[in-house]
């Protein structure tokens, strides 16, 4: 009966160690083994691996993108403006072995890069840069970082500014900015209109200057409008020229040319 018993168990023990040693990775994960300390030169995965421990020592990397969110970070921009500004970082890693044997703790040292780079390339451009050129400096932010974290084998994806506070007493100076702007541009296009009112006047004018019936249609067409108002009284002005039918002297020419 001994000499059964230890066979058995022998052999327990290793179909245990061998269930212990399968694992098992998602499709979006990869193992990094170390074998005895050194680095296996595949990563494993996805699928059913096996680990053989003690020997073996796995790594689990997940390859899915990453979103980080930069805290706030106090900027003093190029024009000497105090600042909070934060952003959002998306990452993914590209290569599991140099994510585990180059750098500690990836997501950390990418964290701490990001809000270091954003630090340094804001504080290099003034106010206005910041608030109207933020497309530019995402797509600058990403260069740099993704220079720094590809020996690591991270790509960046994006890095999106969210938010820049800014002092009350500049936001006040901001708004009497964009006010005045509005005004300048109210008055331009008031000036602007008035010049082509003013061109079409000089035009209407050597029109009816050249027909006098002109002067006359336009002068109905005003009696007309004036009309419309129920309480208007109207001073008609008569043409001279109708006048001089009824004269005396038009009298005297019709007569003597009728006796003629």
């Amino acid at each position: 009966m001994n000499v059964l018993t230890a066979p058995i168990i022998v052999i327990g023990l290793i179909v245990l160690y061998l269930l212990n040693s399968i694992k098992i990775l998602r499709e979006y994960e990869r193992g990094v083994v170390f074998r005895l300390g050194r680095l296996l030169p595949q990563p494993k995965g996805p699928g059913l691996i096996l680990v053989f421990s003690p020997i073996d020592r796995i790594v689990r990397i997940s390859l899915r993108l990453i979103t980080m969110d930069i805290p706030p970070q106090d900027i003093i921009t190029k024009d000497n403006v105090t600042v909070k500004v934060n952003a959002v970082l998306y990452f993914r890693v590209i290569d599991p072995l140099k994510c585990v044997i180059e750098v500690q703790d990836y997501i950390y040292a990418t964290s701490q890069l990001a809000q270091t780079t954003l630090r340094s390339l804001l504080g290099q451009v003034p106010l206005d840069d910041l608030l109207s050129e933020r497309e530019k400096l995402n797509t600058r932010l990403q260069e740099i970082i993704e220079q720094h974290t590809d020996p690591w084998g991270i790509k960046v994806q994006l890095v999106e500014m969210k938010q820049v506070d800014l002092p009350e007493n500049m936001q006040r100076a901001i708004a009497k900015q964009a006010e005045a702007e509005r005004e300048r541009r109210a008055k331009v296009i008031h000036a602007d209109g008035e010049y082509q009112a003013a061109d079409k006047l000089i035009q209407a004018a050597d029109i009816i200057s050249k027909n006098p019936q002109a002067l006359q249609l336009r002068f109905l067409g005003t009696l007309t409008d004036i009309a419309a108002e129920k309480n208007s009284t109207i001073v008609f002005p008569l043409p001279l020229e109708l006048l001089r039918a009824f004269s005396y002297d038009k009298y005297l020419e019709k007569k003597i040319a009728d006796e003629k």
